[in-house]
């Protein structure tokens, strides 16, 4: 099967005041159509420089990112990308907010609205259309972004750290609803977290990185069925690959 995007030897170095970053070195591996592939590493690692590297808002200093099998030059737009904040304007409402990926590519703004209306349910919003950012709650703010995101209509979506700043029920609830959102719609989805059992719960396989430089240090097939229920964090197999997660990013257990 041809990778949906695959990186191949990737390494990115920032260079000002006289000092050299190098962010990212050597960094390879592969996703596959429709899978959910979870991301790990300490704060700092080039977690965020990764995923800016993939749509295209840095260029590599060496190595090769390729999408559908085929080496990507001009990557703008490639993929939904949803950064760790949700980045809502606060004089738009909601409806106003989650349209404006459609607006930026030019669909006519009736059609972009009617089509965003047709989705609100799916993402509990239906009775915020009209509200504002201000209004609304964390987790709220989250799914107006995501839906956002979503209606990019790319088959690629980066999600960075989008449940770092929430409660703990209010994260598993959306880690829950964004599972049942990619069962239905099945995008390829990269998720940056800082939370191992984050990562386990939500992906098909984990990629550790270390810290900085960042190198791919494990890819770790999840070994847990789908659907998932939160109760699975609980099973010897889930804490197991934890501490396998754990140990190799270097955090005693």
């Amino acid at each position: 099967m041809t990778p949906k995007l695959e990186l191949r030897r990737v390494s990115k170095a920032f260079h000002g005041d006289g000092l050299t970053v190098q962010a990212l070195e050597d960094v390879s591996f592969a996703v596959a159509p429709g899978e959910f592939l979870t991301i790990i590493g300490p704060s700092g690692s080039g977690k965020s420089t990764l995923f800016n590297l993939i749509v295209g808002l840095l260029e590599p200093d060496a190595g090769e990112i390729r999408l559908d099998g085929a080496p990507a030059g001009q990557r703008l737009g490639c993929a939904g990308y949803m950064p760790q904040r949700d980045l809502l304007m606060p004089w738009r409402s909601v409806l106003d907010n989650v349209v404006l990926a459609q607006e930026v590519r030019g669909v006519a703004r009736a059609e972009a609205r009617a089509r965003a209306q047709e989705l609100l349910p799916l993402f509990g919003l239906e009775a915020f259309a009209d509200a504002y950012p201000a209004a609304l709650s964390g987790g709220l703010r989250q799914r107006a972004a995501l839906l956002r995101t979503l209606l990019t209509d790319r088959d690629l979506l980066l999600l960075d750290e989008p449940f770092g700043a929430l409660d703990a029920l209010t994260r598993r609830e959306l880690q829950d609803w964004l599972l049942g959102l990619w069962a239905r719609f099945r995008q390829t989805v990269l998720f940056i977290t800082h939370d191992v059992e984050e990562a386990l719960y939500l992906g098909d396989r984990v990629l550790a990185l270390s810290a900085r430089p960042a190198r791919v240090v494990k890819a770790l097939p999840v070994a847990l069925p789908r659907p998932r229920r939160q109760g699975m964090t609980a099973w010897p197999e889930f804490g197991r690959q934890a501490a396998e997660l754990l140990e190799a990013l270097g955090i005693p257990i």
